[in-house]
């Protein structure tokens, strides 16, 4: 039986991502399927915006679990949610840039995050420390394109990510390059050929794939996140939350 990965987008701007996004990873053993949540922001560009998209994307990530599914990616480099749906669920909860960044760490000495906006610097400096690596963040540079802009000009992104993941090597020593949105998904083979181009042989990650071939991983292994650290939130009143405060429920039962 194939394996099922559920996609959970946790933005409301319908369209932004499509399955067709998932063909590439799409395998007679792996079925990749993807849903968007129904309350949160258009999209993820700071801390306010990760905050309002968590409570839609736990709920949808307990829906995957009550629908039979092997494991869930977020897919937003802010990984929201990631730890509260982790208590909430026992099947994988992968988050693209904890996954990316760790691989990185393994790849390379240091490594740099290309994202979306300057504003957002801070809190992916904020994961690496929270996921124990600020000491292989070389830098987190931006090209200054709204994520919601991404898909109207892929040539210009590419373009700027290939100019900003440059530098990031050449300036600040990084030895591999993440991308910080995951909006920027499929540019991974121009980015690499056009670092290649200019002499610089560094390994360019694309968090989704990355995270959704590592869930398989997980999978395969017959592992999920620990509940000695992700333990089951107690049974307590929860206002507007019908889904999260219906798991509390059944859990304590």
């Amino acid at each position: 039986m194939a394996k099922r990965i559920r996609v959970v987008t946790p933005i409301t701007s319908r369209g932004f991502r499509g399955l067709h996004d998932f063909d590439a990873l799409q395998t007679a053993d792996v079925t990749v399927e993807m849903v968007e949540i129904a309350t949160g922001p258009a999209s993820i560009e700071c801390e306010l915006d990760e905050a309002l998209a968590v409570p839609g994307t736990v709920a949808k990530i307990i829906e995957a679990e009550r629908d039979g599914v092997d494991a869930v990616v977020i897919d937003c480099m802010g990984d929201p949610g990631l730890r509260p749906a982790r208590e909430c669920v026992s099947i994988p909860v992968v988050g693209p840039a904890e996954t990316a960044m760790h691989i990185a760490a393994m790849l390379g000495h240091s490594f740099s995050v290309i994202t979306v906006l300057d504003n957002i610097r801070s809190m992916l400096e904020n994961q690496a420390m929270v996921y124990g690596l600020p000491a292989k963040l070389a830098s987190v540079r931006s090209v200054n394109i709204p994520v919601l802009e991404l898909e109207s000009d892929l040539a210009r992104v590419k373009q700027a990510l290939t100019q900003q993941a440059a530098i990031a090597v050449e300036q600040d020593g990084a030895d591999a390059i993440i991308f910080g949105c995951t909006g920027m998904l499929g540019c991974a083979e121009a980015v690499r050929a056009g670092l290649l181009s200019r002499g610089l042989d560094v390994p360019v990650i694309d968090p989704v794939p990355a995270a959704v071939r590592f869930a398989v991983a997980l999978i395969g292994s017959g592992l999920s996140q620990s509940k000695r650290t992700y333990r089951t939130p107690p049974a307590k009143p929860i206002v507007g939350y019908d889904d999260i405060a219906q798991t509390m429920r059944e859990a304590a039962e």
